[in-house]
């Protein structure tokens, strides 16, 4: 019958691993008792329940290690430990308690490569446990001089403390120790007895000074198993107060203690092994569990007229129905003694309260007033507190940022509604105006104005308040008129400078003139008074030669007394002829410094405009004559061999555009933004004028634009000018 019931066991686990060979990760729990035992259960059944939760399989083995004649038992289980682990490739084998390390140790002393050891246990019962090096565990460390001292505090006349753990053996010599708590002896004593009656009888009256700590009692003296219902009739038994080290027993006869959860025990073990399942780091791999709880009978408190109370700790009680009062003594121990104090604040904040309504009210009629007085000034008002926020504006302010739908309420209660972002939006086309700190300048697609700011700081004595009273004058009129105004003196002024230069130049042109025509004159009474027989033709070339130097200089003369002369009005011109003319005039200065043009000029582009031809060929020679010195300097410098100015002319759309790239190194970068001011150069010997005068003409005069930009090899000036039909 044992044979059969041996190999149908065999057999049915055979079956278990067969199904489940193949899940992905595998636990095989070995327990050192039976099923049903209260210490086994309460430790694997979070474990299980954990594992079942992240879908991981698990088996259990359970040992029985309490049983007696357990050798052929522990052969038996053994052959069925082998089985499963051949059967099944288990990821971590977990131990529940000693006995079942031990059986670990004794029949599995190497692990395979990837096998981890888990191991649950007491370091009472074991101290001399040594670990695997795979093994990773935590150890019920009951705090037996914790319990001893919660004991005194509970009855500080207590002289003897009873540790009863573990099996009963006969002993004739009890061991104890003497504990100093609290400036008393207490004789902690260590005490085994013959059997479970001397037990019983040993502590069946009530001794005001002595108490019992209950850790563990599993065999009577017969080596027969003792069963939960056994042990609580032992307890129940004893008439002198008992108090526990962990939760098995907590609720049937003990006091209570400071206890170690064996439940948690069940839930760290299970957190572990995940966390080992996931290979997450573990810092420590044998930990010692010391997250105790205080757990206490309401019954036997008020048997033996305890106080938990004096712990100042926190605990739970079991078998009572408390009240709140019981429930949450602590917090409302706490309340009523801070309840006069709660009172005091409370009334200070209701006062506290009355002032600033009363206070609020006032300043809303006040601000009412000023409201109206806001609304009844027709500039931008914007008035503000010392830390910078906007207090209040009237409704021309609102029509200031362009945002009428604020023409009814304050620019706060415009921001409350979230409309901030599109406040900034309307702020970012202010930039401080360029003559003027005190004036910002509003550009948008429509819309050029400026407007003068004035701020006027306040004090007021009654609320004690300051801040900035700022008004904003729409100034627009006036200084586009000045700007304007200041603009054509310039232009007159160079017109007048560039007039006069021309008369000068007419009068020099004329007396050049003068000589040319006497030497044409003498060329040709040369030709015609000599014989023709005589002359030669080598002569004859010479006087070709002369007279047409003659001709190029007179057109020469004419050319640039024509450039130099200021336009009186506008015309319409080809820019190609214009370029072409400029060019001309400082062709031989090109030529001389060994520098390429390239004009490249869109075919069939509409390059009529209407300006002033002379002032713009100024300008185009302006730039050349830059490009020319920049490459000038380089040359000197050995960075380039051949000087060359590409001007590119084409249409974009309805405009021209003129651009002139010259390979002489560029702008410097803190130059460049500043070379369109007046009286701002990089030469020694320049004015600063000339690119001043350029921009002033083509953007104010001609309505085009000019703007630079660096290259890779030089410098790009790029004009745009409207075209004509």
């Amino acid at each position: 019958m044992k044979f059969n019931f041996n190999s149908f066991l065999i057999f049915t686990l055979l079956c278990i691993c067969f199904v489940e060979s193949h899940a992905k990760n595998n636990i095989l729990i070995i327990s050192s008792y039976t099923k049903g035992n209260t210490l086994s259960d309460k430790i694997t059944n979070p474990i299980l329940k954990n594992l079942n939760k992240n879908n991981i399989h698990s088996n259990i083995i359970y040992l029985n290690s309490l049983r007696k004649n357990k050798k052929k038992y522990e052969e038996l289980i053994k052959k069925l430990f082998l089985i499963e682990l051949d059967t099944i490739n288990y990821d971590i084998l977990v131990a529940i308690d000693d006995a079942a390390y031990e059986f670990l140790k004794r029949n599995y002393k190497k692990p395979k490569e990837n096998q981890k050891i888990v191991f649950v246990g007491n370091k009472i019962s074991n101290p001399e446990n040594t670990f695997f090096d795979k093994t990773y565990g935590i150890i019920k460390d009951v705090d037996i001089l914790g319990n001893v001292s919660l004991i005194q505090k509970f009855f500080p006349d207590i002289k003897k403390i009873h540790i009863i753990n573990n099996n009963l053996t006969s002993t004739q010599n009890s061991n104890y120790k003497i504990f100093n708590i609290n400036n008393k002896e207490i004789k902690v004593i260590f005490q085994l007895y013959d059997n479970l009656n001397s037990l019983k009888y040993r502590f069946n009256k009530f001794k005001k000074d002595e108490a019992v700590l209950f850790i563990k009692l599993q065999k009577d003296e017969n080596n027969e198993l003792l069963l939960f219902n056994h042990i609580k009739k032992i307890l129940n038994s004893f008439k002198i107060p008992i108090f526990i080290t962990d939760t098995i027993y907590s609720g049937q006869s003990p006091i209570g203690g400071k206890l170690i959860d064996i439940g948690s025990i069940g839930e760290q073990i299970s957190s572990l092994l995940i966390k080992i399942l996931n290979n997450k780091k573990i810092e420590e791999k044998i930990t010692f569990n010391k997250d105790y709880i205080y757990i206490f009978d309401y019954e036997k408190v008020k048997e033996f007229n305890v106080n938990p109370l004096i712990l100042h700790k926190p605990f739970t009680y079991v078998n009572s129905y408390l009240s709140i009062f019981e429930k949450d003594n602590i917090l409302i121990n706490f309340v009523f003694i801070i309840s006069p104090f709660l009172l005091i604040v409370i009334f200070l904040l209701l006062y506290i309260l009355f002032f600033k309504i009363k206070n609020k009210k006032i300043i809303e009629q006040r601000l009412k007033v000023d409201k109206v007085l806001l609304d009844a000034i027709k500039t931008p008002v914007v008035w503000q507190n010392d830390k910078g926020e906007i207090i209040n504006s009237n409704s021309e302010f609102s029509e200031f940022l362009e945002l009428t739908f604020l023409k009814k309420t304050t620019l706060k209660e415009f921001l409350k509604n979230n409309n901030f972002n599109l406040l900034l939006e309307k702020l970012r086309t202010y930039n401080k105006y360029k003559n003027n700190p005190d004036e910002i300048a509003l550009i948008s697609d429509n819309t050029y104005k400026i407007y003068f700011i004035n701020e006027t700081e306040y004090y007021e004595g009654i609320f004690n308040t300051k801040g900035k009273f700022t008004v904003f004058a729409d100034i627009t009129k006036e200084r586009l008129t000045l700007e304007e105004k200041i603009k054509n003196q310039e232009f007159m002024i160079q017109q007048s400078k560039l007039a006069e230069i021309g008369e000068i130049f007419s009068s020099i042109a004329h007396q050049w003139k003068t000589p040319l025509l006497e030497i044409t004159t003498i060329a040709q009474e040369q030709i015609y008074s000599t014989d023709k027989k005589i002359i030669d033709e080598e002569n004859n070339a010479f006087v070709n030669d002369i007279m047409v130097q003659v001709r190029y200089m007179g057109e020469t003369i004419s050319d640039f007394q024509n450039f130099i002369m200021p336009s009186t009005r506008k015309v319409t011109f080809n820019i190609s002829e214009a370029v072409t003319k400029m060019l001309e005039i400082i062709n031989h200065n090109i030529k001389y410094n060994y520098i390429k043009t390239n004009v490249q000029v869109q075919e069939d582009a509409n390059l009529n405009i209407l300006g002033y031809k002379n002032e713009l060929m100024q300008i185009l020679l302006n730039i050349v004559n830059n490009a020319k010195d920049s490459i000038v300097k380089r040359r000197k410098e050995k960075r380039i061999k051949e000087g060359i100015i590409n001007i590119d002319i084409k249409n974009i759309q309805n405009d021209v555009l003129i651009q002139i790239e010259d390979n002489g190194g560029g702008i410097p970068k803190e130059h460049i933004n500043n070379i369109f001011k007046p009286y701002y150069t990089t030469k020694e010997s320049g004015h600063g004028i000339g690119l001043y005068m350029a921009k002033l003409i083509i953007e104010d005069k001609m309505d085009g634009t000019i703007e630079v930009e660096n290259t890779n090899n030089g410098a790009m000036f790029s004009i745009k000018l409207k075209t004509i039909y």
